[in-house]
């Protein structure tokens, strides 16, 4: 009889262990998703901003220092992300200023002919693109945290076209870049939200700043193809 008592316990604090496992999942995905919509919002709030103030013409003319500036605010944020308080603020002024640098490519394509429709159709082919993409990671039973190594390799080889291609200026290796980043962004939309619906992120910090530069990543890319046609037309 103590034997089986002894199992019972032992089984009941595996469940209890499982039960507050699951919790602390569940409160690990809702914060992951809350801070990616606020992150849209701060990147959306930057944007308007370069667009409608003396701040956008800053920006156009000294372009790379704010990538720089932008990319130094991501890596100090990686330092800090478990810090309450300042993890939210480099957060926030990360995705702010990256919403900056959104100005350059976003003015170029309202000031075209039929500019500002392309942006909303690059807009909510983005965010039906990304919501089915997320559906159908979290539902189905095929596992893409595998494809880290391949997505990465990918990544490093479009990075290294993109920077030969700023002194190539070439409009058909831009559609090809562009066109190769939507199909990348895609897989890292399934890649990254398994991943974040699997706890296999160390903060939710980790999680939202995945997801906002898959969504972002996957808009530009889509705006520079429409862009594209757009001015063939």
């Amino acid at each position: 009889m103590s034997l089986y008592n002894r199992n019972y316990a032992s089984s009941r604090e595996q469940e209890i262990a499982n039960e507050y496992s699951q919790s602390s999942l569940s409160t690990f995905i809702k914060q992951t998703y809350q801070l990616f919509a606020a992150s849209l919002l701060a990147a959306s709030v930057g944007a308007y901003v370069g667009l409608f103030s003396s701040l956008g013409a800053m920006v156009a003319n000294n372009y790379w220092l704010f990538v720089i500036l932008e990319i130094g605010v991501l890596i100090g944020l990686m330092f800090v992300k478990r810090k309450a308080g300042l993890n939210l603020v480099l957060l926030f002024a990360f995705t702010f200023i990256s919403g900056l640098t959104l100005t350059p490519i976003l003015g170029r394509t309202f000031a075209m002919p039929g500019g500002a429709a392309i942006v909303a159709q690059a807009f909510t082919m983005t965010t039906v693109a990304f919501g089915t993409l997320s559906v159908f990671a979290m539902n189905t039973k095929r596992d893409f945290t595998t494809m880290g190594k391949m997505l990465f390799i990918t990544l490093i080889v479009v990075m290294v076209a993109a920077i030969m291609n700023i002194f190539m200026q070439s409009p058909m290796l831009q559609l090809v870049i562009a066109s190769v980043s939507a199909v990348l962004f895609s897989a890292y939309i399934l890649y990254d939200t398994q991943n974040i619906i699997r706890g296999n992120y160390e903060t939710p910090i980790d999680g939202a700043i995945a997801l906002y530069l898959d969504f972002v990543n996957l808009f530009v890319a889509l705006l520079q193809i429409l862009g594209i046609f757009g001015r063939d037309e």
